[in-house]
């Protein structure tokens, strides 16, 4: 399938071409808000690990006293208007990401297909400085952005562009990127980075999953976008895993999930479940009672540690000081 599906990358490579070309010649309107905007993405469909650097970046400026949102498509969520997260809300309504960035990250997040149109409705309120941070922005080019930070999958290196391969622009939509950030274990990828994005600066950024002691045999399961790496992290741990289960990325649990879950737990001898924290803000109230009257439900919580982060407060705060237009 992905071999057919190939035939249509030059299609696509060329929409995208005109799309790009159109913004950089300010053919399409570009909106801007009163303060700046710090955009979070990357070139490739799920997976690089934006939700937890989102994370870090909104709790390591609100630590130094900065003001900060994020503003989020909310992807999956049934609502089409522009609204404030609430963090005992549910998934359907904001999204899995921008909900789990509200219960964590310690900042009003906002939703809405319109990220303009959301921070506008942040700014009004809440008055005085701050950073927004634009979640999964790269390709939202409607609304203009201070700071692009692009993160970088190793695999992003082998991908095509869609709907072939996994790419969503390819590698050298980079040199629009302020700075692109690689995980610390990729370091070894720096050099070939070099030849696409020259003399952008580099972040790294170290990421640890948390998992609870006492475990025991433990039925895994995710709804992510590389299950792989979920599971693998987990017998690195020296997790005893019975039974691994993927679904879908962003995959909004249904009964005949949970009765697999259940029946899973019992055949393989599991004794507790263990997810991801997407996964468990997906998981509506009910689902959770069932599961946890068979087997207690753990979640893993996967954290990023950004190196340098003097140097990376320095370079966002910056951004306050700018005339604003």
């Amino acid at each position: 399938m992905r071999r057919l599906l190939s035939l249509c990358n030059p299609v696509y490579a060329a929409a995208l071409a005109v799309k790009n070309h159109a913004y950089d010649r300010k053919w399409l309107r570009i909106r801007r808000l009163e303060w700046p905007v710090v955009s979070i993405g990357n070139l490739s469909v799920g997976g690089a690990g934006k939700t937890p650097v989102v994370m870090a970046l909104a709790r390591l400026l609100t630590a130094n006293g900065i003001q900060a949102d994020v503003l989020s498509r909310g992807y999956g969520r049934e609502s089409r208007t522009v609204e404030q997260v609430d963090p005992g809300g549910d998934a359907k309504q904001f999204g899995d990401e921008p909900l789990l960035l509200a219960q964590a990250a310690g900042v009003p997040v906002y939703v809405g297909a319109n990220r303009y149109q959301s921070g506008l409705v942040a700014e009004r309120e809440v008055a005085g400085p701050r950073i927004h941070l634009l979640d999964d922005g790269f390709q939202h080019r409607q609304l203009a952005r201070d700071m692009d930070i692009v993160l970088l999958h190793r695999d992003d290196f082998s991908q095509s562009l869609l709907p072939g391969g996994n790419l969503r622009e390819p590698l050298s939509a980079l040199q629009r990127a302020s700075v692109v950030i690689l995980r610390k274990e990729d370091a070894h990828l720096e050099e070939q980075l070099r030849i696409h994005c020259q003399k952008k600066p580099i972040w790294y950024v170290k990421r640890t999953l948390m998992v609870p002691s006492g475990m025991g045999k433990v039925v895994a399961f995710c709804g992510i976008a590389r299950p792989d790496e979920f599971f693998q992290a987990l017998r690195q741990l020296q997790i005893e895993i019975v039974e691994a289960i993927s679904f879908s990325d962003h995959h909004g649990y249904a009964e005949q999930d949970i009765r697999r879950l259940v029946q899973s737990i019992s055949s393989a001898g599991g004794s507790v479940f263990l997810t991801t924290e997407k996964d468990f803000v997906r998981l509506s109230r009910t689902q959770k009672a069932q599961l946890q009257g068979v087997a207690p439900v753990k979640v893993a919580r996967l954290e990023a540690h950004l190196q340098n982060q003097e140097a990376i407060l320095s370079r966002i705060s910056q951004l306050l000081l700018r005339p604003r237009s």
